[in-house]
C-alpha cells in the first residue's frame, strides 16, 4: 500500500475534453439549482455550474473489477442502454451492462430541486453467482474546474466526519461523496497517479494519495456494497469548501426517492400548453423531450439567455484553449429556441429572452455575432438576419398576446434602421462563413422590415409604416437580380435557379453583384468555385416566411437543382448538406474536423423541407418521422449525420451522428416548430402580412433605395430614386453635369433615418443623376452617380 500523502506526476497529461454526441442533458427546472449535465456512452459528462456555460468535469464513471481477471471502464467496456422513465421530464435511466451478461449498473441522475447538487443513485445487480461477493466498484471523476482541466486542486475533505472529496479552482469549490461513505478514497495526476492507471496496473486500489494541486487531477472513490448493492453519489457546488460540502450533504440528508419525485413534478409543470402529440409519429416522445431540452439550455442567472449547446464539438480532440462557439448565445439560434417554445404554448422563456436580446442591442440596432450569457459580445461579426430576427421574434410574443407591459419598439426600431443603413449586404449569412446578397438573409430582413411596418401601423405612425414598406418591397422587386443565376451548371436543362449567396463586400459600397461571372471562397477549405455552381437550401427560407409562393416556378426549379446536389437518402429518410463543398465536418476517413473536412447532412435542413412541404399542399409528416428516427435513444437531435458508407470498426454509421454538436437546440426547436406547423396546417414561422403582400398580391416596386452602404449604379428607367441617410442632409443634384443643380432637403422616416426621393421617374433613359451630400457640420466631400436604364435586369413575375 502507498501512503504518500501526495500525489505524483504533476501536473498531469495535457486535459481534453470528451465526446460531443451527448445521450441527454438535464438541470432541475427551479432557478435555485444552478447545476447542468450531459451523458454519453452510459455516463455523466460535463457538470455544469453556476452557468449553462461553465462546465466543471470532464466525465464522472465507475470502474468495476473482480480483482484477479478484468477491470472494466464503464464508458468502453459496458453496453449501454438510456431510457426516460418519466414523460415530460429530463429523468435518464442509465443501464450499463457486462458484454458477457455477469453484471449490470442501473442509474438514475436527477439535480437537487433547490440546490446545486447532482444526485446519482445506483444499483449493481450481479448477474453470476461466481462474482457475487467478489466485485468492487470505484467511482472516477475527472475535474475541468470553470472550465479547464488545468490548475485544479483536491483534497480529502473530512467535513461531519464524512469522507469526501474537495476541488478548488479560483472561487469555486466542487464536493464529490456518495452515501454510504467510500471506503477508501485517492486524488492523483490524471496519466501518472490517477485511479485508472492504478486500477488497470493489477486490478488492485493501492494508492491512497491525500492531495493533488495545481494540475490536471482525477478523484477515485471506493463504493462500500457491505450492506447492499445501491447507492447515491453526489457532486456539490459552492463558493468555498464549507458551502459546496454542506449543499452535499443537505442533499443527502434528503432520501433520494424524495428528491426525484421534487425533481420531476418540477418538469412536468411545464408541459406544453398546445398538445401536439397527435401530430407526430411517435406519439410525442421527442416533442416532450425537445420541449425540455430548449428550456434547460436558459441561463438561470442571466434570464433569457438561451445557449445554442449544452455540447463541445469533437470536444474528445479539443483542448481547454478551444471549447467552441457553442456555449455561447447566437441569436438566430435562440430566436428559433424561443419561437419553438411559443409553438409549445409557453410564453414566458420568449419574452424573457427578447428583453434579454433588447438589452443586448447596441445603440445603433446592431446585435453581436454571438455573446455570452452576461450579453458580452464573443465575436464581433455582423449578421443581418442576427439583427432582423428579434424583431421576427417580437411580432411572434405579440401575436400571442405574450408582451406584457414590455415595449418593443426601441428594439424593433433600432433594429430596421440598422438593416436599412446597412444592408442588403450581410457580412456573414447565416452558415456564418461568407459576405453577400444571402436568399435566407434577405427573407429575415423582408418580414423583418414588414413585421416593424406593422408595428409603426399600431403606433399610428404611417409615415414609418409606409417608408418601411416601400423598403421591403424594394428588397423584394431585387431578389432574383441579386440571387438566381442563368447561368447554373449543376442539372442539365435547369441553368435559372438560387444560388447559395452571391458575394460582394460590404466595405465596398459600389453595387454590383454578379452572381453569374462571381467567385466564391468556401471555408473550412472548400476551395475557390463559380458563385453560380454553389447552391444552398437556403431560398426556402422565401417561402417559409411568406415572400414566395410554394409553386414559384422558380422556387420549384431551385429545389430540383438542390436535391440532385445536396440531398442524401439515409436509412430513416431524406437529409440535406448545407452546399456543395462545404467543408465543416467529419473527414472522410472519420477523423475529428480540425478547421478542414466535409459538411455532412443537417436534421435541421429535413425540417426546412418539411415546412417547404406543407407550404406546398402535402404532409409533412413524412419529414417528421425522420426527424424523429434522427435523434438517439435519448431523444437528442444532431448538427449533422454521417451520409457515407459505414466505416470500419462502427467508428462512424451511415445516418448516426457524427461529432459535431449534440443536441444542438436549432434542430430540436425546428423539430417542434414543423410538429406545430403540421398541426395549424401552415407554416408556425410565416408573417401573414408579408405572405399577402408578396406571395399573394405580388406587390411591386417602383422605388429604388440608395444608401451609403449600399449605392446602386442604375436603376429602372420610371422609377424614383430614393437616397436614405443616417442624419438630416440636404441632396445637392444634377442631370446635366452641374451645369444646373438642384437642392432637396431629407426628411425624417421615423426611425431615426432620414430620405430625400429624386423625381427620377421623369427623367428619359440614359440621363446620369450626379449628387452629392451636405451634412450639417459640411459636404460630404465627393460625387455619386446613378444612370437610368432602358433596360433593366428582368425582375420577378409573380
Amino acid at each position: 500500500m502507498n501512503n504518500h500523502c501526495i500525489a505524483f506526476g504533476a501536473p498531469g497529461i495535457e486535459p481534453r475534453w470528451t465526446s460531443s454526441a451527448k445521450d441527454g442533458i438535464g438541470t432541475a427546472y427551479h432557478s435555485s439549482s444552478r447545476v447542468w449535465f450531459t451523458l454519453s456512452h452510459g455516463i455523466v459528462n460535463e457538470i455544469y455550474f453556476p452557468h449553462v456555460d461553465t462546465p466543471n468535469t470532464r466525465d464522472l464513471q465507475f470502474l468495476i473489477t473482480d480483482g484477479e481477471s478484468f477491470c472494466h471502464e464503464e464508458r468502453r467496456d459496458l453496453l449501454h442502454k438510456t431510457e426516460h422513465p418519466e414523460p415530460n421530464a429530463l429523468l435518464y435511466r442509465l443501464t450499463n451492462s457486462d458484454r458477457e451478461g455477469r453484471y449490470r449498473l442501473v442509474k438514475e441522475i436527477v439535480v437537487d430541486p433547490h440546490s446545486s447538487v447532482l444526485l446519482m443513485h445506483t444499483r449493481l445487480d450481479v448477474l453470476d453467482p461466481k462474482l457475487r461477493g467478489k466485485l468492487r466498484l470505484y467511482a472516477l471523476l475527472a475535474p475541468h474546474m470553470k472550465g479547464t482541466g488545468k490548475n485544479n486542486s483536491a483534497w480529502w475533505c473530512g467535513l461531519d466526519g464524512r469522507k469526501l472529496f474537495d476541488v478548488q479552482r479560483e472561487d469555486i469549490d466542487l464536493s464529490f461523496g456518495c452515501t454510504p461513505d467510500f471506503t477508501r478514497r485517492s486524488v492523483g495526476y490524471v496519466g501518472f497517479s490517477d485511479g485508472w492507471q492504478d486500477l488497470m496496473d493489477n486490478f488492485t486500489m493501492d494508492w491512497e494519495f491525500e492531495q493533488a494541486e495545481d494540475g490536471n487531477i482525477a478523484l477515485i472513490g471506493e463504493i462500500d456494497l457491505s450492506d447492499g448493492m445501491e447507492f447515491t453519489l453526489g457532486v456539490g457546488f459552492g463558493r468555498t469548501r464549507h458551502s459546496a460540502s454542506a449543499h452535499l450533504l443537505q442533499a443527502f440528508a434528503t432520501p433520494f426517492a424524495d428528491q426525484r419525485e421534487k425533481y420531476i413534478s418540477q418538469w412536468q409543470r411545464t408541459r406544453a400548453e398546445v398538445d401536439l402529440s397527435t401530430h407526430t409519429k411517435d406519439g410525442g416522445s421527442l416533442m416532450r423531450v425537445s420541449q425540455c431540452v430548449l428550456l434547460a439550455h436558459e441561463d438561470k442567472t442571466f434570464q433569457g439567455a438561451f445557449v445554442a449547446s449544452l455540447s463541445i464539438p469533437w470536444g474528445e480532440t479539443k483542448d481547454d484553449s478551444d471549447r467552441g462557439g457553442y456555449h455561447l448565445v447566437w441569436t438566430r439560434d435562440m430566436v428559433q429556441t424561443a419561437t419553438a417554445l411559443l409553438a409549445c404554448g409557453q410564453t414566458e422563456s420568449p419574452l424573457r429572452a427578447l428583453i434579454w436580446l433588447a438589452c443586448v442591442q447596441a445603440a445603433d440596432g446592431s446585435l453581436p455575432q454571438n455573446s455570452s450569457i452576461a450579453g458580452e459580445a464573443y465575436w464581433h461579426g455582423i449578421q443581418l438576419d442576427e439583427v432582423a430576427g428579434p424583431i421576427l421574434l417580437a411580432w411572434r410574443v405579440q401575436q400571442a398576446a405574450a408582451l406584457r407591459q414590455f415595449d418593443p419598439w426601441p428594439l424593433v426600431s433600432r433594429a430596421a434602421r440598422y438593416v436599412i443603413l446597412h444592408g442588403p449586404v450581410t457580412s456573414q449569412e447565416r452558415w456564418e462563413e461568407n459576405s453577400g446578397y444571402s436568399p435566407s438573409t434577405l427573407a429575415t430582413i423582408i418580414a423583418s422590415v414588414v413585421c416593424a411596418a406593422e408595428f409603426s401601423r399600431g403606433r399610428k405612425d404611417t409615415c414609418a409604416a409606409d417608408f418601411l414598406l416601400d423598403y421591403a418591397d424594394w428588397l423584394v422587386a431585387h431578389l432574383e437580380e441579386w440571387t438566381v443565376t442563368t447561368r447554373g451548371e449543376l442539372v442539365k436543362g435547369t441553368p435559372r435557379h438560387y444560388v447559395r449567396i452571391t458575394p460582394a463586400d460590404p466595405k465596398h459600397a459600389v453595387a454590383s453583384p454578379d452572381q453569374d461571372e462571381a467567385e466564391i471562397v468556401i471555408a473550412n477549405g472548400g476551395g475557390t468555385h463559380p458563385a453560380r455552381n454553389i447552391v444552398s437550401g437556403d431560398f426556402l427560407h422565401l417561402v417559409r416566411l411568406g415572400v414566395r409562393a410554394a409553386d414559384d416556378p422558380l422556387i420549384v426549379d431551385s429545389l430540383a437543382v438542390i436535391d440532385h446536389v445536396l440531398k442524401r437518402d439515409l436509412p430513416q429518410g431524406p437529409c440535406w448538406r448545407r452546399y456543395n463543398h462545404d467543408g465543416y465536418g467529419q473527414k472522410p476517413d472519420g477523423s475529428a474536423y480540425d478547421g478542414t473536412g466535409e459538411g455532412r447532412c443537417w436534421p435541421i435542413l429535413t425540417g426546412e423541407r418539411g415546412h417547404y412541404e406543407l407550404a406546398a399542399g402535402r404532409d409533412p409528416l413524412p419529414f417528421i418521422d425522420a426527424m424523429e428516427t434522427f435523434a438517439n435513444e435519448g431523444g437528442m437531435l444532431p448538427e449533422q449525420l454521417w451520409d457515407a458508407d459505414d466505416l470500419p470498426e462502427g467508428t462512424m454509421k451511415r445516418g448516426r451522428p457524427t461529432g459535431s454538436a449534440m443536441p444542438l437546440c436549432w434542430a430540436h426547436a425546428e423539430y417542434v416548430t414543423l410538429v406545430r406547423s403540421h398541426k395549424d396546417g401552415v407554416c408556425f414561422d410565416r408573417i401573414e402580412p408579408v405572405y399577402q403582400r408578396y406571395a399573394k398580391a405580388g406587390t411591386s416596386s417602383t422605388i429604388d433605395m440608395w444608401t451609403l452602404a449600399h449605392q446602386p449604379q442604375r436603376i429602372a428607367q420610371g422609377n424614383t430614386l430614393r437616397i436614405i441617410t443616417e442624419k438630416a442632409a440636404t441632396i445637392h443634384w444634377s442631370v446635366d453635369g452641374w451645369v444646373t443643380a438642384n437642392d432637396l432637403d431629407t426628411r425624417e422616416a421615423g426611425l431615426g433615418c432620414w430620405f430625400g426621393d429624386l423625381p427620377s421617374a421623369q427623367l428619359s433613359a440614359r440621363t446620369r443623376i450626379v449628387f452629392t451630400l451636405l451634412w450639417q457640420e459640411g459636404w460630404e466631400g465627393q460625387d455619386f452617380q446613378v444612370l437610368i436604364d432602358a433596360s433593366p435586369p428582368t425582375r420577378h413575375m409573380a
